[in-house]
């Protein structure tokens, strides 16, 4: 389907790497790039885990 996009406001580049290479038809528009994922997947610098952030865990 040409119309889905992906819209996002924080990502790791191996999440869009990954998002990118399963799905290299849909466009990827990120509001802030983090810089990695840390040894257990979590978004560093910034973010850490990131369902804790969103459940407040």
């Amino acid at each position: 389907v040409p119309r889905i996009k992906y819209m996002g406001l924080i990502a790791a580049p191996e999440g869009v790497e990954r998002l990118s290479t399963a799905h290299p038809d849909v466009p990827i528009y990120i509001a802030e790039l983090d810089e990695r994922l840390n040894e257990v997947g979590f978004i560093v610098p910034g973010l850490g885990d990131a369902g804790d952030r969103q459940f407040g865990t």
